[in-house]
């Protein structure tokens, strides 16, 4: 049974996570409060991997739109439900690099040019801009990390640009909290040989 309007005009800030999904699971229209909620954090992540902002906005709508079709899959087991929204985005850049290749990074003064044809162009330009403006140290070393392999990439960026513990990028990845971790050892010696050598 659905949520009536009433119920959904309800503050969703004070409902915690855990309702708040399984009111979804049940009620799409609540999904909508988890996409407002989420839509920042995997952006910004989105857009530390591709580096390119209209990549970014398809991949985040594909991964918004693939949770929202899957909720009902989703299982609590004491994780974030940020780490499934994760693992959903990671697929999607996955899959778009496996489809097409590098991609070209877009500096944000190119992307002004972008700014006509998006559906919320300012918003969505002044995320990205802040986005890459908070995280100087990615901005040096953004294209090492996109020379990697997206192994590393994944790993690098989780653990030190979304600050996630080993056990929730193990969680998103779908991997042992072993291989997290050797890979991540791995990643970033190449990461350092390669600044080193530059």
């Amino acid at each position: 049974m659905g949520y009536s309007l009433v119920s959904l005009s309800l503050n969703m800030a004070d409902i915690n996570e855990k309702e708040l999904i399984k009111m979804a699971q049940r009620d799409p229209e609540v999904f909508g409060n988890l996409y407002d909620r989420y839509y920042p954090q995997i952006f910004g992540y989105i857009l530390k991997r591709t580096a390119n902002l209209e990549t970014t906005q398809d991949i985040t709508s594909e991964t918004f739109l693939k949770a929202l079709k899957n909720i009902w899959q989703f299982r609590w087991q004491g994780l974030p439900f940020s780490s499934w929204l994760y693992r959903i985005a990671t697929n999607e850049i996955t899959n778009y690099f496996r489809k097409n290749g590098k991609i070209k990074t877009v500096s944000l003064q190119e992307t002004s040019e972008l700014k006509s044809s998006l559906n919320n162009p300012h918003e969505e330009y002044l995320m990205a801009e802040e986005e890459l403006e908070k995280n100087q140290n990615f901005l040096f070393v953004k294209n090492k990390i996109l020379a990697l392999s997206s192994e590393y990439q994944e790993v690098i960026t989780l653990k030190f640009f979304e600050k996630k513990q080993i056990k929730e990028i193990a969680e998103i990845l779908n991997k042992k909290t072993g291989t997290v971790k050797s890979l991540l050892s791995r990643g970033l010696e190449k990461l350092r040989t390669m600044v080193q050598e530059s």
